[in-house]
């Protein structure tokens, strides 16, 4: 019977305690099972060992060898130094030099015979051969044992060696013992991949897969395993992303299942999108249009995402999903990230359709109490036909008359639940969310798999393409140089400055700083405007417009204008510190600028560069392409920073990694939709349904909502 079971905490076995069970529980360990998942980093092939003499400078080796000596002696400040000199059957000597390693004199005995794994060095001053810190293990403390009977019995030298990422001072070897000694008394799990996905794919049992996964059997090719394609580590990663995608399948089923509101788009319907158009759509965002108005023609509820790059027309077409709303006797509701983007959106989409006769209305945290109540008894009346807003969308006492239409904008930048609490306030509303911030194919099947997906790839006819250009801090004159002949011939240009140390307050003091320089030192003859996330809205509002009407020739601002400002007469963007912006970001900044039809630049403005800051300013040089620029991002940050987890709801992998894997996670998404398809009202799929029902969220972080 086994000693210890799957769900056992980790505090409760021998070796762990309360102390490290703590630091575990920090890395998201707290059983058996969590434990039995936490994957090597990396494996090391220390199987092939070498004699002493053989031993090179600089290389990794595996060495078995006799403890000859031993002694330590006290350094600096206390600490005290452990060495030990090793010898094997070629005459050659080692030592082994561990800091602060009073403890090896209790471990290591003369005559012992030893298995050790590290970085061959030379002493300087011995020309000695040595080894720091090595990992070791006791083969025989007997002095008449056979060294050749020994190899390849141990567990952290003379084998492919899986390595761990340390948790704390629970080291990569604790870890290795730990998991070994776990492997050998846990009751061997049952598979739960259902066999008619397993067997025409020929997978591996996953008990079997999980072992070998941690301890490789011999002749494994490192070289596989390193990039985790092996046939286990294979069969692990293809699990984990399969139920992730049958979840996700099954959830757009479901909602699809779910009676919606069946949009009429008659002929009074168009000819309100025809009258607020203000200039001729481009294909692309005809060919999406038709995709939403389809989508909320059908009885059940829309759930789409529209993704484009900066500049291309997704706000229009947003607008148009609504008026199908509007004139069909629903309300519509539109939630964006920040204040100031929700300012620009309602600005927008008052200029749009109020002439219609539509009344749009904004509710932030930042309105009074007595503005909040009026605006609120409004949306409940239904006398605000389209509600746009920030997370004061969400609270409980804001209460739609008839919610028919959900707009999310920038949706990476809001949690699942919360797409849900907003869809609550309608009976099965149609959603669209929105994304400038263009996402690689890999992220948007695992963070979006429940929408269908709408792609806006052509910018407006007659746009030309952003030139940026890479300026030293020491030549910021050139800046200034192309902001003043591009003013001169009756453009505007933008300032921009990053958060100081994740300081809003701090970038404030920069901007103002900036701004009293260029007015009275570098532009005294222009009108040098000031821009920041502290203004009150009004002012805000102010400098926007004055910006707008060409009063203000040089905008200087913090990120509040990364989305939502629309000026066409603004072709410069200079960006202060661009080292210090994330590439997505840059490439949002930049697209402020190009949206006439005059030539535009964004300049980057460096002082010291990171070797990542130095391939993001390349990567920002060489394309407009918003997808690579995603794609560098995502390879350069990975997908946890890039999106932010808790927000996006990105799931925690145990197994499988987006970026490394995503050939997996497309096979498996496959796999996922035709077990769906065939199994649908089949004991099987009853199955697979319980099975999600009972690890969903416990394994990907995610929510079974629709």
């Amino acid at each position: 019977m086994a000693q210890v079971q799957l769900s056992t905490p980790l505090q409760f076995l021998r070796g762990i305690g309360a102390a490290r069970a703590k630091l575990m529980a920090g890395r998201g360990l707290q059983t058996v099972a969590d434990l039995l998942f936490y994957m090597p980093l990396r494996y090391e092939d220390r199987s092939s060992q070498k004699r002493i003499r053989e031993l090179a400078p600089g290389e990794m080796a595996t060495v078995m060898a006799r403890v000859t000596s031993l002694h330590s002696k006290s350094l600096r400040k206390g600490s005290r130094l452990t060495e030990v000199v090793f010898h094997d059957e070629s005459g050659g000597s080692l030592v082994g030099k561990w800091f602060h390693g009073a403890w090896v004199a209790d471990v290591l005995r003369p005559g012992m015979l030893v298995s050790l794994y590290g970085k061959v060095e030379l002493e300087s001053y011995s020309r000695s051969l040595c080894m720091l810190h090595p990992d070791y293990e006791l083969l025989d403390a007997g002095a008449e044992a056979d060294l050749e009977d020994l190899g390849g019995q141990g567990l952290h030298t003379g084998r492919i060696v899986p390595v761990y990422s340390s948790i704390g001072k629970i080291s990569s070897r604790m870890l290795r013992g730990l998991l070994h000694g776990l492997l050998e008394q846990v009751e061997p799990m049952t598979d739960a991949l259902p066999s008619a996905v397993s067997e025409p794919l020929r997978l591996k049992p996953f008990w079997q897969a999980l072992r070998e996964t941690h301890f490789p059997e011999p002749g494994a090719a490192v070289r596989d395993l390193n990039r985790f394609r092996t046939d286990a580590q294979f069969r692990l990663i293809f699990e984990e992303f399969f139920w992730l995608e049958c979840g996700l399948v099954l959830k757009r089923r479901r909602a699809r299942r779910e009676p919606g509101i069946a949009f009429e788009l008659n002929h009074r319907v168009r000819e309100q999108i025809k009258r607020m158009l203000p200039f001729s759509p481009t294909g692309a965002q005809k060919r999406v249009l038709k995709q939403i108005a389809e989508d909320m023609c059908e009885p059940s509820p829309m759930l789409r995402m529209l993704q484009g790059d900066v500049g291309s027309g997704k706000t229009l077409v947003a607008a148009e999903a609504a008026i199908i709303a509007m004139e069909n006797g629903y309300q519509a509701a539109v939630l964006a990230p920040t204040e100031i983007l929700a300012q620009q959106h309602e600005l927008y989409f008052r200029r749009l359709l109020q002439p219609l006769g539509y009344e749009v209305l904004l509710l932030t945290g930042s309105n009074g109490s007595r503005e909040k109540t009026i605006k609120k008894r409004a949306v409940e009346h239904g006398l605000a036909r389209l509600v746009v807003g920030t997370h004061a969308l969400l609270q409980e006492d804001v209460a739609f008359q008839k919610l028919g239409l959900v707009i999310i904008d920038e949706q990476h930048r809001f949690g699942v639940m919360q797409r849900f609490e907003l869809m609550r306030k309608g009976v099965s509303p149609d959603v669209l969310v929105m994304t400038a911030t263009p996402i690689p194919r890999t992220l948007a099947l695992t963070i979006y798999g429940d929408l269908e997906v709408s792609v806006i790839d052509e910018l407006p006819a007659g746009r030309k393409p952003i030139e940026t250009r890479h300026i030293p801090e020491s030549h910021i004159e050139m800046a200034w140089s192309l902001v003043r002949r591009e003013v001169d011939a009756g453009h505007q240009a933008y300032v921009v400055y990053p958060l100081v140390e994740e300081s809003e307050n701090a970038a404030r003091k920069a901007a103002e700083q900036m701004r009293q320089h260029l007015q009275h030192d570098v532009f005294p003859d222009l009108c040098v405007g000031l821009l920041h996330g502290r203004m009150k809205p009004d002012d805000k509002e102010r400098a926007m417009d004055e910006f707008k009407r060409g009063e203000i020739h040089i905008l200087v601002a913090t990120t509040v204008v990364e989305v939502g400002v629309d000026v066409p007469n603004a072709t410069v963007m200079v960006i202060e510190h661009a080292e210090g912006f994330g590439l997505s970001q840059l490439h949002q900044l930049r697209g402020r600028v190009g949206r006439g039809k005059a030539q535009s630049y964004c300049l980057l403005v460096t002082a010291r560069m990171s070797p990542d800051g130095e391939q993001r300013i390349q990567s920002m040089v060489a394309t407009n392409d918003g997808f690579r620029i995603a794609e560098t991002d995502l390879q350069l940050r990975g997908p946890g920073e890039l999106f932010g987890t808790k927000q996006s709801g990105l799931p925690a992998f145990r197994f499988g990694d987006l970026l490394r894997d995503h050939d997996i996670l497309e096979h498996a998404r496959s796999e996922a939709m035709a077990f769906v398809d065939r199994f649908d009202g089949k004991s099987e799929l009853h199955a697979a349904h319980e099975y999600l029902r009972e690890h969903w969220q416990r394994r990907y972080g995610l929510v079974l909502v629709a």
